[in-house]
C-alpha cells in the first residue's frame, strides 16, 4: 500500500506542474471551491455518441475496444523539452501563452486539476479514441486506407466550435498532453492516425491556439519519411472541402506569423522561428497529396502565398543558393509555394545580375588591354535584314554566342530608330511567325490539338532548333512573352534536368511520356492506342501489330523498330503496354531527340540558372507565353491613353463593346494589339496597353502597333458604328503586317 501512494502522490505531483486552465486570480464572487473531476475530451465525445443514439444513429461498434492513441492522448511522466533549444521549465503549457492567446476563453467558471489516475485516464482516452476508428481492434497499416472514421471526425469537428468554452478548453488541455508526452522508438500507426485526426481541429484557425498548432506542426514535420509517406496517401483521401480547409489554414498561419495584425498578438519571432519552416513542411505533405492524387484536389495556383509577394524573396534565394536543402530555411527550398510573379522576378533580378556582370567582365577586359571603351559593348546587339531575317539572326546569335547575358537591343539595318523596346518585341514577332510557318517544315501544327510539335525528319543542321531555344531563352530573359503554342509536354522536356549539364554527352529533354501526354498533341492517336489496350479479343490476330511503326519524311516513309526485331515480334495481350509506352516513348522522345536536343541547349545557354529549379512546366509556358486568363476589367483600368481620355465617347464605347464581347473576341483583341494572346504574369498592368487617337474618317478600321501594345482608334460616336468596324479588324488582323 505504501507503495501505491508514493506512486499516487507522484501522479499527483506531476498533475501539478500542468497549470490551470485559466487566469491564475479567480472571478469576482468565485473562490477555488472542492477539486471536481477534470471535464476531459471524454465528455464531449459521449455527448455527441448519444445525440447520435437518440437519433438512431449510433456507432458502429460501439466506442470500447482498445486502440493506442488515435488522438494521441496519453499521460507523460517526467515530461520532456518540446525541442533541445527550449530549457526544462519552458515546457508548453498554458502559462508559457501570452494574454492575448488566454484572452479570448472566459474565466468562467474555474476548472481544478484533475483527480483521476494515470490508468483511469488512459482507459478514458482508449475508449474515446476508439470512436474515431471504423474497426476498434483493426490495424489498418496500409497508405490506401488511415482506417479514421472521416465522417465521424468531421461531424466532431464541425460541431466542436458552437460547444460551451469549457468543453472547447478540454479539447485542448487533451491535446497538450498529447503533445508534451514522451515518445519512445518509433511512431505506430496509430500514433500517425493521431496527428491526422489532430490536424484537422477548426480550434487553430484562431491565433489564440497558433502556439499549440505550431508544436503539433512541428512534431509532424519532424517524423520519419516513412511516417511522411504514410501520411501523404491518407491525406489525398480527405473530402476536397476539408482538404482546401486545412490547406488554406496552413497558408493563414504563416502569413500571420510573417505579419501579425498586432505586434503583440503572437511570441516574439526570434523565440519561435521553427513555426514558419514547421507549417511549411508539414503544407508540403498536402501538396505531395494533391500531385499524387488520380486527379488534383485542388489547382496548384491554390498552393501560393501571395503574401511572400512582400518579403525579401532574393534574400530566400540566396540562402537557398548557399546553403541548398540543408538545415537552413528557406522558402525556395519549396517552391510550391511561392508565386509565378515571384519566381518571375526571381528570375528576372537574377538575369539583371548576370548582365552587369557579363558587361562588367567586358568593361574590364577592354580597359585592362587599353582599349577605346564602347558602351556598345555593354548590349547583346543584333543587326538584322528584314529580307534575311531568319539567316541573319542565326549569325548574329552564333557570333555573340558570349554575349547573350547582356541586354538584348536590335536594330533593322538601314531603318533609322532606337530600340526602347519595341524594335526587339517586333524581332520577336517577326522571327516566330516566320520560323512557326508551316511552309518553313521546322515544326509541325496539330490540328486537333492546336499546338506545334517537333518534326521529326532528318537533317544535319539542327542550328535553327538551338535558334528556337535561344529566342525562348531571351524572350524570358528579357520579359517578353512569345506567342508560341507548345503542348505542356514540351515545357516538361525543357526542365529534364531543369539545369543543363556540364556533360554535352549526356542525355538531356527525354522525359517520361505518357498516353496523356500524346493526347495533348494527338488526341486521335492517343484515343486508338487507349482502345488497343481495353480490348478485349485478340489482339494479335485483329490488330496484327508488330514492334515497329512507320513515319512519313519528307514525301519518304520510313519504318523504325521499337525494340531489337522488333518488326517479328507481334503484339499481343500479354505485351501491348509495352508496345503502346515505347510507342509513345518513340514519338515523343526518341524520334526528334536531336532537334530537341538542341532546343534544349538554345534555351539553356540563355536561362541557365538556378532559379529555373523553382519552376513547374505550367510555370515554365506562363513565363515564356504569358497567362491565359484575360481580366478585361484590370486591361480597362490599367489602360493609357493618347489624344483621348477615358471619359471620351469613343473610349467608353470602346469599353462597353470590349467588355460585353465573347472571350474568342477578347483574346483576338488583345492578339491583335500585343500580337499575343496572353496576358504577362504580372496581369494586366504589365502590358502597358494604350488607346490612342488617330484623325482619320470613321469609315476607317482601327489600326495597332504591337510593338508597342497600342490600338488606334478613328474618332468613332457610336457603339454601333464602332463594334463592326473593331470586330472586323480583329478578326481579319493576319496578313495585314506589322506596324
Amino acid at each position: 500500500m505504501d507503495g501505491e501512494h508514493s506512486a499516487l502522490a507522484a501522479v499527483e505531483r506531476e498533475r501539478e506542474k500542468l497549470p490551470p486552465i485559466y487566469n491564475s486570480s479567480p472571478p469576482a464572487g468565485l473562490g477555488r471551491g472542492a477539486k471536481q473531476p477534470f471535464p476531459s475530451l471524454g465528455t464531449f465525445i459521449s455527448t455527441l455518441s448519444q445525440r447520435r443514439d437518440a437519433a438512431g444513429r449510433g456507432l458502429a461498434g460501439g466506442v470500447t475496444g482498445p486502440l493506442s492513441s488515435t488522438l494521441g492522448l496519453r499521460h507523460g511522466r517526467e515530461l520532456p523539452p518540446i525541442c533541445s533549444d527550449v530549457r526544462q521549465k519552458q515546457r508548453l503549457s498554458i502559462d508559457t501563452l501570452p494574454p492575448e492567446v488566454k484572452a479570448p476563453f472566459p474565466a468562467d467558471p474555474i476548472i481544478p486539476l484533475r483527480t483521476k489516475t494515470t490508468k483511469e485516464f488512459q482507459e478514458d482516452m482508449e475508449q474515446i479514441n476508439a470512436a474515431f476508428k471504423r474497426e476498434a481492434n483493426g490495424s489498418f497499416n496500409t497508405t490506401d486506407d488511415s482506417g479514421v472514421n472521416a465522417k465521424f471526425v468531421n461531424a466532431v469537428y464541425d460541431a466542436l466550435l458552437s460547444t460551451p468554452q469549457d468543453i472547447q478548453k478540454s479539447v485542448l488541455k487533451g491535446i497538450i498532453n498529447s503533445l508534451l508526452r514522451e515518445w519512445k522508438g518509433p511512431r505506430t500507426k496509430d500514433d500517425l492516425r493521431a496527428y491526422l485526426v489532430l490536424v484537422q481541429n477548426p480550434q487553430y484557425s484562431s491565433t489564440s491556439t497558433y502556439v499549440i498548432y505550431a508544436h503539433l506542426l512541428r512534431q509532424i514535420a519532424a517524423l520519419s519519411e516513412a511516417d511522411h509517406h504514410f501520411l501523404v496517401h491518407w491525406l489525398k483521401k480527405l473530402s476536397a472541402r476539408r482538404f482546401r480547409q486545412l490547406v488554406e489554414r496552413l497558408l493563414q498561419f504563416i502569413s500571420t506569423r510573417l505579419f501579425p495584425a498586432e505586434p503583440d498578438e503572437l511570441p516574439p519571432l526570434a523565440k519561435c522561428s521553427w513555426w514558419i519552416p514547421s507549417a511549411t513542411k508539414v503544407l508540403s505533405l498536402f501538396n505531395a497529396a494533391n500531385s499524387v492524387s488520380s486527379a488534383p484536389i485542388m489547382p496548384f495556383t491554390d498552393f501560393y502565398n501571395i503574401t511572400l509577394e512582400h518579403i525579401d524573396f532574393m534574400e530566400e534565394y540566396r540562402t537557398w543558393q548557399n546553403y541548398g536543402n540543408s538545415s537552413r530555411f528557406s522558402f525556395c527550398q519549396f517552391p510550391f509555394i511561392l508565386s509565378t510573379a515571384v519566381k518571375k522576378a526571381i528570375i528576372q533580378k537574377d538575369s539583371e545580375q548576370q548582365m552587369i556582370s557579363q558587361a562588367r567582365q567586358s568593361l574590364v577586359s577592354k580597359v585592362s588591354r587599353r582599349q577605346r571603351v564602347d558602351m556598345n559593348l555593354l548590349f547583346l546587339n543584333i543587326k538584322v535584314r528584314r529580307a534575311q531575317l531568319l539567316s541573319d539572326s542565326l549569325d548574329e546569335l552564333t557570333r555573340k554566342r558570349c554575349d547573350l547575358k547582356k541586354k538584348l537591343r536590335v536594330t533593322f539595318v538601314g531603318e533609322a530608330g532606337l530600340d526602347m523596346g519595341g524594335l526587339t518585341k517586333e524581332w520577336f514577332l517577326l522571327l516566330v511567325r516566320q520560323i512557326f510557318h508551316t511552309d518553313y517544315g521546322m515544326f509541325t501544327y496539330m490540328k486537333d490539338s492546336r499546338c506545334h510539335w517537333f518534326s521529326s525528319w532528318k537533317s544535319d543542321n539542327y542550328s535553327e532548333f538551338q535558334l528556337v531555344g535561344t529566342l525562348m531563352g531571351l524572350a524570358v530573359y528579357n520579359s517578353i512573352a512569345l506567342d508560341i503554342h507548345f503542348p505542356l509536354f514540351c515545357y516538361r522536356k525543357l526542365l529534364t534536368p531543369p539545369t543543363a549539364p556540364c556533360d554535352q554527352n549526356a542525355l538531356v529533354g527525354m522525359a517520361t511520356a505518357t498516353l496523356d501526354d500524346l493526347q495533348q498533341i494527338l488526341p486521335e492517336l492517343a484515343h486508338g492506342l487507349g482502345e488497343l489496350l481495353s480490348y478485349e479479343g485478340n489482339v494479335e490476330e485483329d490488330f496484327y501489330l508488330t514492334f515497329q511503326v512507320f513515319q512519313e519524311e519528307m514525301g519518304l516513309v520510313r519504318s523504325y523498330n521499337l525494340k531489337p526485331g522488333g518488326d517479328k515480334i507481334p503484339v499481343t495481350k500479354q505485351n501491348r503496354k509495352e508496345y503502346v509506352q515505347l510507342y509513345v516513348d518513340f514519338l515523343l522522345n526518341k524520334s526528334i531527340y536531336k532537334q530537341f536536343a538542341a532546343f534544349y541547349h538554345g534555351f539553356h545557354s540563355v536561362c541557365a540558372s538556378d532559379a529555373l529549379m523553382l519552376l513547374r512546366p505550367e510555370e515554365v509556358e506562363m513565363l515564356v507565353c504569358g497567362s491565359p486568363e484575360l481580366d478585361m476589367s484590370a486591361l480597362q483600368k490599367a489602360a493609357q491613353y493618347e489624344g483621348y481620355s477615358k471619359t471620351d465617347t469613343t473610349v467608353r464605347c470602346f469599353w462597353d463593346v470590349v467588355l460585353a464581347f465573347p472571350l474568342e473576341l477578347q483574346k483576338k483583341l488583345l492578339h491583335f494589339a500585343t500580337g499575343s494572346d496572353r496576358v504577362p504574369v504580372g496581369g494586366m498592368a504589365d502590358l502597358n496597353f494604350k488607346i490612342s487617337k488617330i484623325d482619320v474618317p470613321t469609315d476607317w478600321l482601327p489600326i495597332s502597333h504591337t510593338c508597342f501594345n497600342q490600338i488606334c482608334l478613328p474618332p468613332y460616336r457610336t457603339r454601333k458604328e464602332l463594334k463592326p468596324k473593331l470586330t472586323i479588324a480583329i478578326s481579319n488582323a493576319e496578313g495585314f503586317g506589322l506596324e
